[in-house]
């Protein structure tokens, strides 16, 4: 096992994703993996809406410069909805914020989970609300990490429009958020390569069904639906080791 080495610390990079809100299980995680400045998180999106917290996730997020964060579709929205509707309305701008088509989707948004986290983010000062918006938008789509002799592709939900050989810069934004993951194939050819995401809940893959990390086919799944009464799961990529919180 090759762990990267900073001095005389050992640097662990853990995974983790589908947050959704749920702080007070993400600050057990933490102090469980005693989560050090020398170590690297990765959140694979979905940090907002549906648990009680979503903003204040966000916020701990921001403060920390080894938390490495990838766009999720709900983070996405959020993103998108709260832009427009931060712009302050007047007489003349209001038909092109206040479209008929941005209210359907803030409603849809709202019915799925987005109601606390626009609440929340309204109790925001303007400069707290531009930087939590600076961030969402400075979110990687993807990220691609190594560890010994072992490729880890790091994505949100899976991957639309997939190649075995397409490299991770050709897929688009929607390639990586709006379709789910084929548990069922494998798909990279090579043994050593993994794709590794979130949004699917663990418990709904076919004969599996349980809230716990996933790893077969060359995938590793790791949303294990805290939201919903699940666990909360970080996977250690020098380890291989599976931490959890249950959400109680």
């Amino acid at each position: 096992m090759s762990d990267e080495k900073v001095g005389d610390v050992f640097v662990m990079r853990y995974i983790v994703s589908d947050i959704h809100g749920c702080y007070n299980q993400y600050q057990q995680l933490l102090e469980k993996i005693q989560f050090s400045e020398k170590d690297e998180l990765y959140v694979l999106g979905d940090v907002v809406d549906r648990g009680p917290e979503p903003i204040r996730v966000l916020q701990d997020m921001m403060k920390r410069p080894n938390v490495i964060f990838i766009l999720g579709n709900h983070d996405f929205i959020m993103y998108t909805l709260m832009k427009k509707l931060s712009v302050e309305i007047t007489e003349k701008n209001y038909d092109k914020h206040l479209t008929s088509e941005l209210l359907l989707v803030y409603h849809l948004w709202l019915q799925d989970g987005g109601q606390v986290t626009a609440e929340q983010f309204r109790e925001l000062s303007y400069s707290e609300k531009m930087e939590v918006l600076n961030y969402i938008a400075g979110a990687s789509l993807y990220e691609v990490i190594e560890n010994d002799g072992k490729e880890y592709r790091l994505v949100h939900a899976g991957l639309s429009n997939f190649a075995p050989d397409k490299k991770m810069e050709e897929y688009d934004l929607y390639d990586f958020l709006t379709e789910r993951a084929d548990y069922s194939k494998r798909y990279y050819p090579d043994e050593n390569i993994f794709l590794v995401t979130g949004h699917t809940p663990t418990v709904f893959i076919k004969g599996w069904g349980k809230t716990e990390v996933y790893r077969k086919n060359g995938h590793i799944a790791v949303d294990c639906f805290c939201e919903a009464g699940g666990k909360l799961a970080a996977f250690c990529v020098e380890t291989q080791e599976v931490i959890y919180v249950d959400r109680h």
